[in-house]
């Protein structure tokens, strides 16, 4: 505990070593270690007792990184460690740091000491002129974040949650910065009670509990490029099954095997593409985790091989309360093996959720996380394919479910967790509970699903959450307000290195108009992940229950979806492999642009798409700002030049889509269900005048082998000329074998199309165009 006030103080010493520089500044010590060339990491603790790397912290441990060159040099004023990138300058006379570029400009620079008071410290950067900041996390509000006060806390927030309601399910305290030709990002590791201050103009606060200021600083020329940093720190994440990427539809509840069943055959019967399909919490006896109502589902096994059989996978949820039953098995095991979180003396820790009277696993251990996955193989064996974990911020009740609920807050803060020789409190790991158990879900289905990759869907986390999960932004409402908010909370999500995320489709409270459900599935069927879900008590919210019009939008719009499975699977590996997100900001591409800094209604989904999506009713044109180039209209063809803006016609059938010059975008046939797809399919690839690349990703969809080399890869480039356009194909790379195929190129050259078409056999090829 720190007993009195604390700042820095002048540089009193220092030593250098490999790539670490060690500063004594009066009380603080200060360490500052260079990770990769782009990635540095800055601690500082009153009385230099730095913590020790713990089994819950969700960066890599320096040592796996590998030793980066660096160089100290010092002037009569300043210590300066340079790396190959960039620069940390620390002042002799106040210890106060500041980063620089290899051209002499500042970023992330202390505008006063840093300062600790008692058990609680904060730090103040100074804002660049022109500086803008995104990220934090699922945040409501305007992507950008200047202005905003943000709170770091896991917390299932008040009915209706809205765009300026905080905290909320996830605390991300990642972000990006970001001004001209300057771009940086910042996580800094502090996993207990924090928030960000950016409502007083020229300043940046910090404030959190806890001792150790501990921030990891990315610097990058390309906003992409700072990411990808921020990924090699906090983990990527895993390439999801392909079925994953499909149509997901879930509902509080589908109480019953006919339900699912009936649901099912609707689907297939009016040719609406779905993959999967959630079962809610009613599908347990009393709310019990790992066990089925047997009255209401009588064979669970055979109902998810009925589902697999016509191309659905089950999805079920699971809540971190274990039911306080002496009969119930899940509670009996748990208790012999203490893996409940205990309070301050001693006793189970219980509180109130579903179940009534429950209790909680401390996922911080390994022990409990493998505790959690024994069990949780039950329902693998029964034939389910993924998890959804919810309620775990963890909320609990203030008064037993059975008797209404009421509000809803947490565990106690000193409840004891973790193992004996780490051993904390709630307070610590609260924000991590929600990752913990995510964890566990991957883990355990990693060791008993075979070969098989498994989807998970998580509501609570910390930062480095895409390391296990997607993640969805919580109980959203049937409203025009949130059907706006998702696009920005989905691309900040993205931007603080969690690329899988999605919003419920629709809206979870409340009913959707026609109109709403219309224009949320036209953008939803294009969210990373993608699923319609609403509450119970409301109106059914399936594709078709809206009336004619309505479900021949959603099929449409789902069909588009599952056509863009290549491109997208593509994206999806560059999210894998590099970190970089599926749904991107446009600034990401053009960062030199400041009209885009601004603008969250709008859209890149992977490089070459951008989708202008409807976010009011009644609309049926909407402005649409076009960067710099030229753009194509995917509708029709038409091509505008960029760096205006242009009114797009939108009929409510239409989503304002448009295609980046130079596009490269393989598609493929409608199917129902991505087990339809084979690796033979038809492929189509579509080509747009202007330079452009493409990197297609394939493998099997569905097991682990390509972790073993066993995908391919065909890399693309379009080159254009004023009478020609040219595409050239690599020989495919890898040892994915893919059947002979038939390839269709097709050329939009303004509202003209020209199509050619190859046997595809793997090995390389050109295609020429004559422009007309």
């Amino acid at each position: 505990m720190i007993k009195a006030r604390a700042i820095l103080g002048a540089v009193r010493e220092y030593r250098f070593q490999g790539d670490e520089l060690w500063v004594d500044c009066g009380d603080p010590h200060m360490r500052i270690t260079f990770l990769e060339p782009h990635l540095v990491r800055v601690r500082i603790v009153p009385g230099g007792e730095f913590k020790q790397q713990r089994s819950w912290d969700v960066a890599q441990p320096d040592e796996n990184f590998k030793p980066v060159s660096v160089e100290l040099q010092q002037t009569q004023h300043a210590l300066f460690l340079h790396s190959t990138a960039f620069t940390v300058r620390v002042d002799k006379d106040t210890a106060q740091v500041e980063m620089l570029t290899p051209e002499g400009k500042p970023f992330f620079a202390d505008l006063i000491s840093p300062v600790w008071e008692e058990d609680r410290f904060w730090f103040t950067k100074r804002v660049e002129n022109n500086e803008h900041y995104y990220g934090f996390g699922e945040r409501g509000g305007q992507m950008e974040k200047s202005g905003q006060v943000m709170e770091n806390w896991t917390t299932d927030p008040a009915q209706p949650h809205g765009a300026m309601v905080d905290p909320m399910y996830m605390a991300v305290p990642v972000y990006l910065a970001l001004r001209p030709e300057l771009c940086y990002g910042v996580f800094v590791n502090s996993t207990r009670h924090s928030k960000f201050d950016l409502s007083t103009p020229g300043e940046l606060r910090f404030e959190s509990d806890g001792e150790e200021l501990d921030v990891y600083v990315a610097f990058g020329l390309q906003p992409l490029q700072v990411i990808e940093h921020l990924s090699d720190l906090l983990g990527k994440m895993p390439m999801p099954p392909k079925w994953a990427l499909g149509y997901h539809q879930c509902r509080w509840s589908y109480g019953s095997e006919n339900d699912v069943r009936v649901l099912a055959e609707t689907f297939r019967k009016k040719e609406i593409p779905c993959d999967v399909i959630h079962l809610d919490i009613d599908y347990m006896n009393g709310y019990r985790v790992f066990t089925w109502n047997n009255d209401r589902f009588p064979n669970p096994k055979k109902l998810a091989f009925d589902m697999k059989e016509n191309g659905f996978r089950l999805v079920t949820i699971l809540d971190p309360g274990v039911k306080v039953d002496p009969n119930y098995a899940v509670f009996q095991d748990g208790h012999k093996k203490d893996v409940f979180i205990r309070n301050a003396e001693g006793d189970l820790a219980r509180g109130y959720v579903w179940p009534d009277e429950s209790v909680f696993p401390d996922f911080s251990r390994p022990d409990v996380r493998k505790w959690w996955g024994s069990w949780q193989k039950k329902l693998v064996e029964d034939g389910i394919s993924g998890f959804w974990n919810d309620m775990n911020e963890p909320a609990v009740f203030e008064k037993p479910f059975s008797e209404g609920g009421g509000q809803v807050g947490t565990l106690p803060l000193d409840a004891l967790q973790g193992l004996a020789d780490e051993r904390t409190t709630h307070a610590e790991l609260h924000n991590l509970y929600g990752s913990g158990m995510a964890q566990a879900s991957y883990e355990g289905m990693r060791k008993d699903n075979a070969n098989q990759r498994a989807f998970h869907l998580c509501r609570s986390g910390f930062a480095g959450i895409q390391r296990w999960t997607a993640s969805w932004m919580g109980d959203n409402a049937a409203c025009w307000q949130h059907l706006r908010m998702s696009i920005g909370q989905i691309m900040n999500m993205g931007l603080s290195a969690v690329p899988f995320v999605g919003a419920d489709i629709g809206g979870f409270a409340g009913n959707a108009t026609p109109e709403l459900f219309a224009r949320w599935m036209q953008i939803g069927a294009l969210y990373p992940f993608s699923r319609g879900h609403s509450c119970a008590g409301t109106l059914p919210h399936e594709p078709w229950v809206f009336g004619e019009e309505v479900e021949n939008i959603s099929r449409e719009a789902l069909n588009l979806r599952y056509q863009l499975m290549p491109y997208l699977y593509s994206v999806f590996w560059k999210a894998a492999e590099r970190g970089y997100p599926v749904w991107r900001a446009l600034f990401l591409h053009y960062p030199e642009d400041l009209q885009t800094y601004h603008i969250d209604d709008q859209v890149l989904i992977g490089r070459y798409l951008m989708a202008a999506p409807v976010l009011s009713p009644g609309l049926r044109a909407r402005q649409v700002y076009l960067p710099q180039g030229e753009w194509f209209d995917w509708w029709e063809g038409t091509c505008y030049e960029g760096d205006q803006y242009i009114l797009a016609e939108a009929p409510l059938d239409r989503l304002p889509l448009f295609v980046r010059s130079g596009a490269i975008i393989p598609m493929g046939p409608v199917f129902q269900n991505t087990a339809e797809q084979n690796s033979d399919s038809p492929l189509t690839i579509h080509i747009f005048p202007g330079e452009g690349f493409f990197t297609l990703y394939e493998d099997d969809g569905l097991s682990f082998e390509f972790e073993k080399g066993v995908y391919a890869q065909t890399k693309m480039k379009v080159e254009t000329t004023s009478k020609q356009i040219k595409l050239s194909v690599n020989e495919r790379e890898g040892s994915y074998k893919i059947p002979p195929r038939d390839v269709s190129v097709i050329f939009h050259d303004g509202r003209q199309l020209q199509q050619k078409t190859i046997k595809d056999e793997g090995a390389a090829f050109e295609i020429v165009f004559d422009r007309m």
